[in-house]
């Protein structure tokens, strides 16, 4: 693999304005970076980067010249391992029983909760952002009324959320991401976490891969993505939620929860419960158990399979 030896940063963007031109930089033909990302560098004030890496500085400063922000700088990479740097300013993280730690820390690991080893890396979820922490919060609060048999988690990046709740219910957990290398990376932390075998990694967008379909209805979903994404998978979401299960949604801002809430709510899920950090917010949701008709059967468009036969999606 080519290594990135330099960067091209736009800064002070809002985290909406971030990812929309992170999308339409990566759509551009003209551009061919190693790499885009988006970094938060402000959280009181809600500013965000893009970077876009390149393996020389001409190819850097072509990119500059086609995007035309006049702001946007270019700046050698450090020959250091800044990944390792990084994460040794990370102290772990703890929300309820969940201990989440980079390598760096593995020798301050509990003696009792979930302890999960979550470096940074090629996808996003360390467990140290605050949807992360909102989501991982909520599932300790899950985890006290009931242990969720069918796991899935919609984006999963790192897999914190999927391994997170397979390791501590003990089941399998579906964790779907649109990146190929999200679902690469989630399978390595699952190894490293002593559950792979309970950790089935698909590359899909949305909700109509064959396998994710196959294993629903799920009493438990993970949703911590973005908003607009959160809007136009509700829907399926919804549908793929099992009665009496539990819809956990992140990567909201605080200002956007209004807006999430409402979506959901119209389709029938209940809001359980709001948890924020800083200016991020997590949302469950739980689906009312249907009753039943005359003669023991239970009304509604998901089958009486476990596997999901009669599951219907649209996305």
């Amino acid at each position: 693999m080519t290594e990135a030896r330099f960067t091209l940063t736009i800064s002070g963007l809002s985290h909406d304005k971030a990812n929309e031109l992170a999308s339409s930089l990566d759509e551009d033909f003209r551009l061919d970076p190693l790499a885009i990302t988006i970094n938060e560098t402000d959280e009181a004030k809600g500013l965000w980067d893009v970077s876009l890496y390149f393996a020389d500085e001409v190819e850097a400063q072509d990119a500059s010249r086609l995007i035309g922000f006049a702001d946007a700088r270019i700046a050698p990479m450090p020959q250091q391992d800044w990944v390792r740097q990084s994460l040794e300013g990370l102290a772990p993280v703890v929300a309820g029983r969940f201990f989440l730690h980079g390598s760096h820390d593995r020798h301050r690991r509990r003696s009792g909760g979930v302890s999960l080893e979550i470096d940074a890396g090629t996808a996003f979820g360390t467990g140290h952002h605050g949807t992360t922490e909102g989501c991982l919060l909520a599932l300790d609060e899950i985890l006290k009324r009931r242990k969720p048999s069918h796991i899935l988690d919609v984006g999963c990046g790192t897999g914190v959320l999927a391994i997170a709740a397979a390791k501590a219910a003990g089941r399998v957990a579906v964790a779907s991401d649109i990146d190929a290398e999200a679902v690469r990376v989630t399978l390595s932390n699952a190894a490293l976490n002593g559950t792979a075998p309970l950790i089935k990694g698909i590359t899909a967008a949305g909700l109509k891969h064959p396998a994710i379909v196959a294993h629903a209805p799920y009493d438990l979903i993970f949703a911590n993505i973005l908003a607009r994404p959160l809007v136009a998978l509700a829907q399926n979401l919804t549908q793929a939620l099992a009665a009496g299960g539990d819809l956990i949604l992140s990567g909201l801002t605080l200002e956007q929860m209004r807006w999430i809430e409402a979506t959901y709510v119209n389709r029938g899920l209940v809001l359980s419960r709001r948890i924020t950090r800083g200016n991020w917010a997590a949302l469950v949701f739980s689906k009312r158990q249907k009753k039943k008709r005359p003669g023991g059967r239970t009304p509604g468009r998901l089958g009486a399979s476990s596997t999901g036969a009669g599951w219907e999606t649209d996305l």
